[in-house]
């Protein structure tokens, strides 16, 4: 077996990016080795290993009509946004996660004396901004296309009163840990009452999973709020970790996603990839 080196994390995030930008198109496994600079035997190995599942097989993923498959086979139906250990530590998407959430008077202050540390940082989705209080992530942003600077405006205008500082490292750990590199990720929801309630319910939709935005209105109670729903989860600000990417609509389509539909079909592959892997190796 290949053992997988800290440079696999780059080369592998290159790939994934050569793939999204050819889908639906597929590109044959020279071609991607070429574009990383291995041999198409060793990129075989490596991203098999890493991913869980073939190039070819993680590209089967990122079709078009992927989402629908994912609504027809794996889709989650939410009975209620507070499922026991939901507000407590526990296993979310295979990650650590604790979090917990700003007070409504809090929020009505648009963050007016909290301090939100920020870094930029390489993930298997692109680039990405991290923000961050004493308390966990309250945002992370994927900025492959919409740029850097759209990506830090939009997040501080959500917290126009926050104090801002770049603190990568301290935010470094938290990250690492968002993308499977061990540890315990803590995340800080800061948004509206109604927010936060349509975020938790993001919550118990399992890795590899999808529901819909009308189950998330059912689930918290509000059958008939489905567009207000769409609007809350297109706000969610710790996007992956509070997995909006996971809501699709009813017709299997992927719907909006703030950071932009190449990187939601990304993260719905590579989450499919996973727990195909899982469930093989098992």
């Amino acid at each position: 077996m290949t053992e997988l080196q800290p440079y696999h994390y780059g080369v592998m995030t290159r790939a994934l990016a050569q793939m999204d930008a050819h889908a639906p198109e597929q590109l044959s496994l020279e071609a991607l080795a070429a574009g990383v600079g291995m041999s198409a035997a060793h990129f075989q190995r490596v991203f098999s290993q890493w991913v869980g599942v073939s190039p070819k097989r993680y590209q089967q993923y990122l079709a078009l009509d992927h989402a629908k498959r994912l609504l027809a086979e794996r889709h989650s139906v939410l009975a209620t946004a507070h499922a026991a250990g939901l507000s407590g530590s526990g296993r979310l998407h295979d990650l650590f996660l604790r979090w917990e959430a700003m007070s409504p008077g809090e929020y009505a202050r648009a963050g007016d004396g909290l301090e939100i540390a920020w870094g930029q940082f390489e993930t298997p989705f692109g680039p990405a901004l991290a923000m961050g209080t004493a308390r966990g992530l309250c945002g992370l942003a994927f900025s492959a296309e919409t740029g850097e600077a759209a990506a830090m405006a939009d997040m501080r205008a959500r917290w126009p009163k926050a104090g801002f500082r770049e603190d990568r490292a301290r935010l470094a750990p938290w990250v690492a840990a968002a993308f499977g590199d061990g540890g315990e990720t803590r995340i800080h929801m800061i948004g509206a009452p109604f927010q936060i309630k349509v975020w938790e319910a993001l919550l118990q939709v399992p890795s590899g999973h999808v529901t819909t935005y009308s189950d998330i209105a059912t689930a918290i109670g509000r059958p008939r709020a489905v567009r207000a729903v769409g609007t809350a989860v297109g706000r969610n600000p710790v996007s992956w970790l509070i997995p909006c990417h996971r809501a699709l609509r009813k017709s299997g389509g992927l719907g909006g996603y703030h950071w932009g539909l190449g990187v939601k079909r990304a993260m719905l592959a590579w989450e499919s990839a996973r727990l195909e892997g899982t469930r093989e190796a098992g």
